[in-house]
């Protein structure tokens, strides 16, 4: 019961972020949660919070969705994941996160301390995202690719946190199939995920309340910051 508790209280700080940048709600999340619950429980019902705050924050911001990006980054992604589930089965690569997450920290240092925004080539810019696909469908870890990506794409924070929060409810929407269909729900998981359902609204309330008082500056600071956070966690 103890866990229980402490697992919600995780979820709801996590989500906090989650809510004010439209991602890392999970990535911050998951290493507790695991440890609380189990690897197994942690990541159904972490997916199922993600789709459910991602939906919210979508859905809330849908004017400033901006769709031409949505679709590049999904068909990008979708096919790098292919390609990295194919790899992961045929060699699993275990050895290249700590390299990947040292990469995903030296980027978001650099653009936490550069007076110039990122950018990159169109070619470049399809790179990073097959990247980003391949990544998720390697170790389900694409998210700090992807926001290299969206910081040198979106100007405005409302553009940057609703397109990702929409990017993340189709690609973990499609997870979700997969974990049902794997048998992954049972009585548990469903219980938990019901009780989480309130700490979560509750947090994304909170989180989209920061959102609006800050300004673009300090958005894209975090955002750098939460950048290397990720990466440290996976080199760890």
């Amino acid at each position: 019961m103890v866990e229980e508790i402490l697992f919600l209280l995780v979820l709801f700080g996590a989500n906090v972020i989650q809510g004010i940048t439209g991602f890392a709600g999970t990535l911050l999340a998951m290493p507790a949660s695991i440890l609380l619950i189990g690897p197994d429980k942690a990541k159904a019902i972490l997916n199922i919070m993600a789709v459910l705050s991602c939906s919210i924050i979508a859905v809330q911001s849908l004017r400033y969705v901006d769709v031409r990006e949505l679709l590049k980054i999904i068909a990008a992604m979708l096919v790098g994941m292919g390609v990295g589930m194919y790899a992961y089965a045929v060699c699993p690569l275990t050895y290249l996160i700590p390299v990947y997450g040292a990469f995903v920290m030296a980027v978001g240092a650099r653009n936490l301390y550069a007076k110039k925004a990122p950018s990159f080539s169109r070619k470049g810019a399809w790179a990073v995202l097959l990247g980003a696909g391949v990544v998720h469908g390697m170790f389900v870890s694409g998210r700090a690719l992807l926001v290299v990506y969206a910081a040198a794409t979106f100007r405005d924070k409302e553009v940057f946190r609703s397109t990702l929060a929409a990017v993340w409810v189709i690609l973990n929407g499609l997870l979700m199939g997969k974990d049902f269909f794997s048998g992954v729900y049972d009585g548990d998981v469903v219980f938990l995920t019901a009780v989480s359902v309130v700490p979560l609204a509750a947090a994304i309330y909170v989180g989209t309340a920061i959102h609006r008082r800050i300004n673009q500056a300090l958005f894209m600071k975090l955002s750098y910051a939460l950048l290397i956070l990720s990466g440290a966690m996976l080199v760890l």
